[in-house]
Parts: C-alpha cells; sequence; structure tokens
C-alpha cells in the first residue's frame, strides 16, 4: 500500500509583525535562565519592573541643585556680570578643535578687578583646561575630565598671595559629578586632608531626581571636619523645582534655616523676567555654628532681561534700594561692548564702568569655523 506524503507550505511570517526584542535585558535573546535564586530573581523583577515604570514616565534630566535657580540668577540677573571702572580685554582664538584661546584684560578704577589678567583656554570634548594670572600674582586653574558620557572630574586649584587686603591663602576642591537620565548627583571636597590625624575638609553632597517630566525634588548636605580637634559639623538643605510650559518656579529650604524662592517667566521670545526672595530667620542648631548663626533678614529682587538683534539689555531692583543695568552691545562682529550701572539708595552711592572687548581671529580660523564643528568641553 502506497503512503502517500502531504508536504505543508511554510507559513511566512512579516517581521514587522514580531515582537521587539530587547537587548538590555538578559535571556532576551536566549531562553531565560534557570531560576535558582528565588531572592536574587525576586530583586531582579521588581528592578526590572521599576526600570520600566520610570522609562514610561518620561523624565528628563532636571539639572543640579546648584543650578536650580539658573533662569533667574543667572540668566536674568547681574550676577557675576555687573563691574564698575574701565575695562578693555583682548580675546584671540588659535583653534576650533582643539579649542585654544587666550584673553588679556586690563581695567582700572575697580576695587574688585586686577590692573591685569591673563587667561588661557584649552579644551575638547573630554578635557578642559583653565588657567588664570592676574598681575598680583593671583592663580587660579581648573582641569575637567569626563571620563564617562555621564561622569565628570573636576578639579579646581585656587592661590592667593598675602597683600593689605588679607593675609592670602589657598584652596583644593575635587568634584565628580554624574548625570543620568533623570537625576543629577554630585560630590564635591575642599581642602581635603590626613595630616591632621583624621580626614578633615569641608564635603558637599547634592542629589536632584525628576518625579514626574514637570517636578524634581533634591537634598544638598554639608559636612565639615575643622581641624585642631574640633568636631565635625553637618547641615542638610532641601530643594524643588517646578516647570511649566513657559516658566518654571524653584524653592530651596537653606541650612542656614532660610528659604529662597525664585520665579522665572518668558513673557515673549525676546523678554525674559524672573523673581528671587531670600528669607532668613532663626536657623537650625546643627547649621548655627558653622553658618554664622541665626538672622532675621529678607530680600526680593525683581529683574528683567531683553534680547534685541545685536544687543542685551538686563535690569533690575531689590528691596534694599539696589537698582542696576548692565547693556551688552555688538558694536562690530570683533568688537563689544558693555555697559554696567548701579546705584545705592541707601548707601547714596553709584557705580559705573564700561567695558570694551576685541575677538581677534584669522582668515584660516575663520575658514575652519565653516568646516569643523567645535567641541564642547566639559565645564
Amino acid at each position: 500500500m502506497a503512503t502517500i506524503t502531504v508536504e505543508k507550505p511554510a507559513i511566512v511570517v512579516p517581521i514587522d509583525s514580531l515582537p521587539p526584542i530587547d537587548v538590555t535585558r538578559p535571556g532576551s535573546l536566549n531562553p531565560p535562565p534557570q531560576r535558582t535564586n528565588t531572592i536574587f530573581d525576586t530583586f531582579l523583577d521588581t528592578y526590572y519592573s521599576f526600570q520600566d515604570r520610570r522609562a514610561a514616565l518620561g523624565l528628563s534630566n532636571p539639572g543640579t541643585v546648584d543650578n536650580i535657580a539658573k533662569e533667574v540668577q543667572r540668566d536674568v540677573f547681574l550676577t557675576n556680570q555687573t563691574f564698575s571702572g574701565l575695562r578693555a580685554e583682548l580675546n584671540k582664538s588659535f583653534s576650533i578643535s582643539p579649542l585654544f584661546q587666550i584673553s588679556h584684560a586690563f581695567s582700572a578704577g575697580s576695587q574688585q578687578l586686577s590692573p591685569y589678567t591673563f587667561l588661557a583656554l584649552y579644551g575638547t570634548a573630554n578635557q578642559l583646561c583653565q588657567a588664570q594670572l592676574d598681575s598680583d600674582l593671583s592663580l587660579s586653574a581648573r582641569f575637567n575630565q569626563r571620563l564617562t558620557q555621564s561622569l565628570i572630574f573636576k578639579t579646581q586649584v585656587q592661590i592667593q598671595p598675602a597683600s593689605n587686603a588679607g593675609p592670602g591663602g589657598a584652596q583644593l576642591s575635587f568634584e565628580q559629578d554624574y548625570t543620568g537620565a533623570d537625576f543629577s548627583a554630585s560630590l564635591k571636597s575642599i581642602n581635603p586632608s590626613i595630616l591632621e590625624g583624621g580626614l578633615t575638609g569641608m564635603f558637599i553632597g547634592s542629589y536632584l531626581q525628576a518625579v514626574t517630566p514637570r517636578l524634581a525634588l533634591g537634598l544638598e548636605g554639608v559636612l565639615q571636619r575643622p581641624g585642631g580637634g574640633m568636631g565635625p559639623e553637618a547641615a542638610l538643605s532641601y530643594a524643588g523645582k517646578y516647570r511649566g510650559d513657559d516658566w518654571v518656579g524653584s524653592l530651596q529650604i537653606l541650612a542656614q534655616g532660610g528659604l529662597q524662592g525664585s520665579y522665572w517667566k518668558r513673557l515673549t521670545d525676546k523678554v525674559e523676567t524672573g523673581v528671587d526672595v531670600n528669607l532668613q530667620f532663626a536657623g537650625l542648631s546643627g547649621a548655627n555654628s558653622m553658618m554664622g548663626g541665626p538672622s532675621k533678614d529678607g530680600v526680593a529682587t525683581l529683574g528683567a532681561k531683553w534680547e534685541f538683534s545685536r544687543s542685551i539689555f538686563r535690569a533690575q531692583v531689590d528691596s534694599q534700594g539696589k537698582i542696576g543695568c548692565l547693556l551688552e552691545k555688538v558694536v562690530a562682529p570683533p568688537v563689544r561692548m558693555t555697559f554696567a550701572g548701579e546705584m545705592d539708595h541707601v548707601k547714596n552711592s553709584a557705580k559705573l564702568g564700561l567695558a570694551v572687548s576685541i575677538e581677534a581671529s584669522g582668515e584660516e580660523l575663520m575658514e575652519q569655523q565653516e568646516r569643523v564643528i567645535a567641541p564642547t568641553p566639559p565645564f
């Protein structure tokens, strides 16, 4: 009796209909391993479930605790930008990739700025070297190294010689910054030493976590171990930040027993405004000695920023009677002029500043800018 063999036709399954393969999970390409440890397997299942829920929220990096009020204090206000007297800067760029620049700065009529300052900067995508030397022999240098895409190691040295203004001193700091997908962590040590019978110095740790796509919460701890047999001192502060569609609000509970809140809003494409309120009251017992004791004080500051085609104007006023403004104007592509003014009604004093900055670049550098993309050093 003959046997008839019936061949079944092959079933073609479209590739698009197959489930995606998760290469980040063990066992996604191979069959899952046999479970032998119940506790460890439960921990892995809980960890993977938590990571899946975390990724589904669509969180982004919230920044750092130090820059939690950056939109107000650094972008709008005149912080670290105002000056007095006359100043002239000559900047020279020698290369784009790697980045290499030097700067000569001359000033007169200012008590904060040195008569002459020389600055050199070298940077690549993973390294940053910067040094600044003043005419009074004050030296400031920093070196940043990007170890991975998320981890940056920072070193900074400051040396101030003795003068009529003070006895001088030196400071050495090490900092490690880790930038995750939805959090930022930082650990900083200032003047660490083991030569006085134990570990001494100041140590600062901070952590900021995005809780929702708009809300971020964090904290910052400070531990100070002075020498001479004195005991350690510790303080803890808390921070929160909420980001709206066109506004950002932040609140900090400071370690010395104070509150600092800021609010930033974009009115138009070229106008930004910000408010900052700093309240000081009876400090916490653990922070009084380290922060100078309790105090009752409060300062409110209102500022605005206007951006024009070739100029930027900033203005601010605070509750202590100070009014300030800063105007940056690009006269020509290599020439920038800056005017700064400040008036203190309580102290009946005023300050004015005028600066000219010239950027000197050769034709070869201009051609290099069109061909090469400038790297972003780890600042």
